[in-house]
């Protein structure tokens, strides 16, 4: 019963391995260095998954802010030591393509801190730029 019950889940595991994309792995792949570097602290890092453009837009509670820099800027006073930066976490509820250029990424964050826990949902729209997945528009709240 045991042994059954690994093959199906070898099956499962591998049928799941062939049926994501490449782009979905890269997005995926991406989204787990941004973890990573969050909870390194190092929010230059957990940046590099953003298109350096002033277009670049990010939309929070306070509205909406274009460019590379300015968004770094904020992360960077919203967020200005390890105990505000905490533990981040994403659960993935939607990784969609669009077309060959565009995918849309819907999701759960969630901030786990010494200074109190917070959480909310993002929408992403991620664009292929120079053979590279990069987020051109971040919806948080």
């Amino acid at each position: 019963m045991l042994k059954n019950l690994l093959i199906l889940l070898l099956v499962l595991i591998t049928q799941n391995a062939f049926t994501q994309s490449k782009d979905e792995t890269a997005i995926l792949k991406l989204l787990s260095a941004q973890v990573e570097f969050w909870n390194k602290g190092d929010v230059n890092q957990f940046m590099q998954g953003y298109w350096e453009n002033d277009s670049l837009m990010f939309v929070g509670k306070d509205g909406v802010t274009y460019g590379y820099n300015k968004t770094l800027a904020n992360y960077k006073k919203n967020y200005p030591d390890k105990a505000y930066m905490g533990q981040l976490k994403f659960t993935l509820l939607s990784v969609q393509p669009l077309d060959k250029q565009y995918y849309s990424v819907i999701g759960k964050w969630e901030l786990t801190r010494s200074v109190g826990n917070v959480s909310g949902h993002y929408t992403l729209l991620l664009k292929k730029i120079n053979g590279q997945w990069k987020i051109i528009l971040d919806h948080s709240s």
